[in-house]
């Protein structure tokens, strides 16, 4: 990520909502990462982990941290990062699903 232009400002925030996994920012907006691994896709693919309730708690999260910082007019973006690992733990895919929430 830091290759790329962002700066890691935390990692695994966590808070009763639930545990932002990466906050990161770039340019003048503030990224919030989701990331899911899974070993194979026989269950499924690891974005599908993220449903309803879990971007619930996550906004919530975010919130939160916002609230705690006292961050204001800032530009937001909530990217989920989907990982699937082959059986001898090496990167077999890898999708980011980026978006500004606010």
């Amino acid at each position: 990520m830091e290759d790329n232009g962002y700066t890691i400002i935390e990692k695994n925030f966590y808070c009763r909502w639930g545990e932002i996994d990466i906050i990161a920012k770039k340019d003048d907006k503030i990224y919030f990462f989701e990331v899911k691994t899974r070993i194979g896709d026989r269950k499924g693919q690891p974005y599908e982990a993220v449903n309803y309730y879990k971007l619930k708690g996550l906004k919530r999260a975010i919130e939160f941290y916002l609230l705690k910082n006292k961050i204001k007019k800032v530009k937001l973006a909530l990217t989920i990062i989907s990982i699937i690992l082959d059986d001898n733990m090496k990167v077999q895919k890898f999708k980011v699903y980026d978006g500004t929430i606010y």
